[in-house]
């Protein structure tokens, strides 16, 4: 599926302007970029709320993570499909711990960093 698949053309329903073409290809190639330096990536999908748009996010076997917004999960099923990675609902099957792991080694490095400039 190309992009034109991918975020579609138009306005949202909430009347708000869809991103650019350029905009939307760099989105893709990002992710495309993210997934293909990692190993082990796969493809968390978060559904549209009442605060935030639909969006994807993207786990390496390290638990390193990106997220971002998508129009729609179709878009996300599409994404994951074009670049053979596996994909979950993120509000069926919550997220890996390693993502968590990750993100609290991170913390923790940040501390260790701060508490030796100052």
């Amino acid at each position: 599926m190309g992009l034109r698949s991918w975020f579609g053309r138009g306005r949202r329903s909430d009347g708000a302007s869809r991103p650019g073409r350029a905009e939307r290809k760099a989105v893709v190639t990002d992710l495309a970029e993210w997934a293909e330096r990692r190993r082990g990536v796969e493809v968390f999908v978060e559904p549209k709320t009442a605060v935030t748009e639909s969006s994807v996010v993207l786990v390496a076997a390290d638990g390193e993570f990106t997220r971002r917004r998508v129009p729609s999960p179709e878009a996300a099923r599409a994404f994951a499909h074009d670049h053979q990675l596996p994909i979950y609902d993120a509000t069926i099957v919550g997220y890996p711990q390693r993502m968590r792991d990750y993100s609290r080694r991170q913390n923790i490095l940040e501390r260790r960093a701060r508490e030796q400039r100052g």
